[in-house]
């Protein structure tokens, strides 16, 4: 997430009440999670284990819970608890805003396009020609849609990111204060759910076709022309190629990539990237022709047993 103008680092130092590490008037011009992060942009880190990785990610300002080490060209802010003050700069930049219309006043509805009765469509939402959004869609704030998309009755986009903080009282949700974006010629079948980006974008990449009860998690990204069937789960941050094909009840952890034109056969657990241009199959999912011979290879083993005991 962008600011709306440039602040400098104890401006936002005081509105986290922390201490800084930096000259006053540092520049600070936005706040993203570490794989979406560029210059300018604020990175909380909270754990040890990661702290390399934030202080030398793009980020150029990091919401740590330690003071180390500043890396040159950059600035730290310092917190007791980086997760609360994240959702502090989240609450002030982009706070929850009350929508009392089924079509917020601030929505741009483009030429042509049909809304079905019983569909919410949020603040700020912008929807291009041509689509048809069928009957209880719920669009929330800041999503985009392109031209030519079709979306199915139940469909939900842009609802919280499912990330949290486990505390002694109970988890702590980080806010969500992203965007959806579906690109031109998309098909989202009905009572799909989409969440919104963290702080960046989940976006459906242009021509892909999506089927019916499809979870797709916070910041992931979905390629063009990629087809995925009915009740596929697949988790924040994931990367997902060009041209791509899912089946049925696919599960896909957080985090992987997979490449381009590959092939995931029903019911397979991904919980690594994958290769493109190859077909797969099975939990934890192997190259699918690998896999079918394994498995007629065990079949034959009775066999072998009672060859050898000849």
């Amino acid at each position: 997430m962008k600011f709306p103008k440039p602040y400098t680092l104890k401006q936002i130092a005081d509105l986290i009440d922390s201490k800084f590490v930096g000259e006053d008037n540092f520049l600070v011009l936005g706040m993203n999670e570490i794989h979406v992060v560029e210059s300018g942009d604020i990175v909380f880190v909270d754990h040890p284990k990661y702290y390399d990785k934030a202080l030398n990610s793009a980020a150029t300002i990091i919401l740590i819970n330690k003071e180390v080490d500043c890396p040159e060209g950059k600035a730290l802010l310092i917190s007791d608890d980086p997760f609360r003050d994240f959702n502090k700069l989240t609450s002030h930049f982009k706070p929850f805003q009350a929508s009392s219309a089924s079509i917020a006043s601030s929505a741009k509805i483009g030429n042509n396009t049909i809304i079905q009765p019983n569909c919410f469509i949020g603040n700020n939402v912008v929807i291009g020609n041509d689509c048809i959004i069928h009957s209880n869609v719920s669009i929330y704030d800041d999503a985009v849609i392109g031209n030519n998309v079709t979306i199915h009755a139940g469909t939900v986009l842009g609802a919280n990111a499912f990330y949290y903080k486990n505390r002694a009282e109970g988890y702590d949700r980080l806010k969500s204060c992203g965007r959806v974006v579906i690109e031109d010629n998309v098909d989202i079948g009905a009572s799909c759910t989409i969440d919104r980006g963290v702080t960046g974008d989940t976006i459906i990449g242009k021509g892909s076709k999506l089927d019916n009860q499809i979870q797709i998690g916070h910041d992931t990204v979905i390629g063009k022309k990629c087809l995925i069937a009915s009740q596929a789960g697949i988790a924040g941050c994931v990367v997902i190629e060009d041209e791509v094909t899912i089946w049925g009840q696919v599960g896909m952890t957080s985090g992987i990539t997979i490449g381009k034109k590959a092939v995931i056969h029903a019911q397979s657990g991904i919980s690594k990237s994958l290769e493109g241009n190859k077909t797969y199959w099975g939990t934890p999912a192997q190259e699918a022709r690998a896999e079918m011979k394994e498995m007629a290879n065990i079949k034959r083993i009775p066999e072998i047993l009672e060859k050898l005991k000849g």
